[in-house]
């Protein structure tokens, strides 16, 4: 911010000493801010890709949404060094985790909602602490962090935590007074904690929000107030939304669009005009279309039509989340997508659900979508596919997504 304050003074005196000088635009504000982030070897928006530890590249990255819920330091060491041998460049991580009733939590959290107050969560064992030293050593390693600061669903406290204390409905929290003014309490704790980290790749407002059968203006309102607020208290990192590219008739023009569930704005998201807010940097988009009525091969669609619009936005996406789960042909179906991204897109990233290895401490926050470390599997699907993004990125030439 205050390399806005210091431009804006040196055009009124430029102003006054009779010479013209026209307000920045909008985009020369954005542009502006990527160059300050990237001067500091913050993560940054280059165009349609991102710049990541000084270079402007594609990247491979998966997710790990227990690495700040993990009790073991050992345990975060080892995810976090098979995660750097890969070669992944980025990891999603669980930075919400609300209880009503700490006396019966046996997970850790970072705050307490409840009939007596807002309380965060410094002990050591099983509180912030633990975020703590994942981002630590994800730094150590320079991977880089996309940070959710709330869930749409029940686990490890989600909307339904503010809901329980502050009344009302799920789809009243995105407009529910006191639940926003707790939830910006916390993402006030978080952010300034590590807002000085350049660990942090991203903040995001929300895994998978949704608002069902309501009109897209809700989220899209609440995407826009909630990414302005953190931009107030942190400059330099990276906002987005979360969501998983559900569509409307904004974008009917998109090739392949239909009527059908992901097309029709039924959970209240509309994917290309959040993406157009000045303070959401870059899109996500999520795949599972085993159960959102679609047969596998219909996800190559959705990939490309995201790739589409962000194009038309001017701004990157990332395949955020997608997976198979066990017992289907994984190598195929995933692989497919895949080399959709790498040969048909110019989508910046894309993290595969989800990152799985044998922890040390016997903890398993893993599901039936895990693909694990140093199988035969993983050699294809994640290893190998950091190679083929990596392979798009060429030379020392400056990169520009075009397709």
């Amino acid at each position: 911010m205050y390399f806005f304050k210091k431009l804006a003074c040196l055009c009124t005196l430029l102003s006054a000493s009779g010479l013209v000088v026209s307000a920045p635009t909008l985009n020369e504000d954005v542009k502006a801010a990527e160059l300050q982030r990237r001067s500091l070897n913050y993560p940054s928006v280059d165009q349609r890709l991102f710049n990541i530890n000084g270079k402007t590249q594609y990247f491979a990255g998966t997710n790990t949404w227990w690495l700040g819920h993990l009790f073991s330091n050992d345990d975060v060491d080892l995810a976090l060094s098979q995660i750097s041998a890969t070669g992944y460049k980025v990891t999603r991580v669980w930075a919400f985790g609300s209880t009503n009733n700490p006396a019966t939590e046996t997970n850790v959290y970072f705050q307490t909602l409840n009939s007596s107050g807002q309380y965060f969560n410094y002990n050591t064992r099983n509180g912030i602490a633990r975020l703590d030293y994942a981002i630590a050593a994800a730094g150590k390693r320079g991977i880089k962090l996309i940070l959710p600061l709330l869930n749409n669903f029940d686990d490890l406290g989600g909307i339904n935590t503010y809901t329980n204390v502050y009344g009302g409905t799920h789809q009243s929290f995105y407009t529910n007074a006191a639940a926003q003014t707790a939830y910006k309490n916390y993402i006030k704790f978080i952010v300034t904690r590590y807002k000085s980290s350049t660990a942090i790749f991203s903040w995001e407002l929300c895994n998978e929000p949704r608002c069902s059968g309501c009109s897209p203006d809700i989220i899209y309102n609440w995407a826009k107030s909630t990414s302005a607020y953190i931009k107030s208290l942190d400059a330099n990192h990276m906002v987005s939304l979360g969501d998983e590219g559900w569509l409307t008739s904004t974008s009917a023009r998109v090739p392949g669009y239909e009527q059908s569930y992901a097309y029709t704005g039924y959970e209240g998201v509309d994917f290309e005009r959040n993406l157009a807010i000045p303070t959401i940097d870059y899109g996500t988009v999520h795949l599972y279309p085993q159960f959102w009525g679609y047969n596998y091969s219909w996800g190559n669609t959705w990939i490309e039509q995201h790739n589409y619009l962000g194009k038309a936005v001017g701004k990157p996406v990332i395949m955020e989340e997608y997976a198979v789960p066990d017992g289907e042909d994984r190598l195929t179906i995933m692989g497919g997508w895949q080399a959709t991204i790498v040969n048909k897109t110019s989508l910046a990233g894309d993290m595969n659900w989800q990152f799985g290895t044998k922890l040390a401490s016997g903890q398993n926050p893993f599901d039936n979508f895990a693909v694990y470390y140093n199988t035969s599997e993983y050699a294809v699907l994640g290893t190998g596919h950091v190679k083929a993004m990596a392979g798009k990125n060429g030379g020392t030439s400056p990169l520009v997504a075009t397709s």
